[in-house]
């Protein structure tokens, strides 16, 4: 997986690029979208990496940034090149969250917290159904079945013993007291979460109600980190309507110090896991 090349990470890094050449120059987002007569959020969904960029952009922006260097431009035209390729996620249609996964797809590790579901790297097929089923319930039946191999396909990463994604899970006791389905449903997905957590690149950690007010409360949210030191860490909050990108250092810091609180207060892996066995067997009676 990590040998193809991946649309999302071409955008970031490219947009990352261009915005460097911007700021050499002294140059605003709002005088480069005058001077092309574009929009001035056009520039920044392009330097955010969040917009499809093609050659014939990156060959204006070169020129107002003044790029001389012919092996440069010809480096971020391919980069352009590359970004528009499809990733594995397109065969599955309009994904809302597309973006997130080619960049899960890509880190290197992933850190999440979930207050009201299992995670979705670490869902069961009949749980991620039940999960979809409630949360669009007026969504078609093809649209729910493309929701649910999404994520299904994206557990890829986690199963891929050669290269694996490191991932760790902070769950609210909340997600797995919670019937989704039912509880034969519940009892398999438990004894699937109990299963992944002891494999080495996985760790689990169930967040107990005993903890009590935590930072958590704010929130669902994933720590995104990648193997390269050119791509930036990324957290990622999730919405009804949009989703929120962080990458700013400052705000990654924020948040990583939020995760470090959130484990300091979860159960150890092992006591977690003896939470979880306990649940599965009340959900089996």
């Amino acid at each position: 997986m990590a040998s193809h090349v991946n649309p999302t990470v071409r955008r970031r890094r490219l947009g990352q690029e261009l915005r460097r050449l911007r700021e050499a120059k002294g140059l605003t987002a709002e005088w480069v979208a005058e001077r092309l007569l574009v929009s001035q959020s056009k520039i920044s969904r392009l330097e955010n990496g969040r917009r499809s960029i093609n050659q014939r952009d990156v060959r204006d922006l070169c020129e107002v940034y003044g790029v001389e260097d012919e092996r440069v431009v010809e480096s971020l035209m391919q980069m352009a090149k590359e970004s528009r390729q499809q990733g594995w996620w397109n065969a599955f249609g309009d994904i809302p969250y597309s973006v997130y996964i080619g960049l899960e797809t890509a880190a290197a590790s992933v850190r999440n917290y979930e207050s009201l579901l299992v995670p979705g790297l670490l869902q069961t097929q009949e749980y991620a159904e039940a999960v979809v089923e409630g949360m669009e319930p007026e969504a078609s039946t093809e649209d729910k079945a493309r929701r649910v191999g999404v994520r299904i396909k994206r557990q890829d990463r986690i199963n891929d013993l050669a290269s694996p994604l490191r991932f760790w899970a902070v769950v609210d006791e909340s997600a797995l007291r919670r019937v989704v389905g039912d509880r034969r449903v519940m009892r398999e997905q438990l004894e699937q979460l109990i299963e992944v957590s002891r494999r080495p690149h996985v760790t689990v950690q169930v967040l107990p109600f005993t903890a009590g007010a935590h930072p958590g409360m704010v929130g669902t949210f994933s720590l995104l980190e990648f193997a390269n030191e050119g791509d930036s860490s990324v957290v990622y909050l999730e919405g009804v309507t949009s989703d929120l990108y962080l990458e700013k250092h400052h705000e990654v810091q924020r948040y990583s110090m939020m995760y470090e609180h959130l484990r300091a207060l979860a159960d150890p892996p092992e006591q977690s896991r003896r939470l979880m066995m306990n649940l599965a067997k009340d959900y089996a009676r």
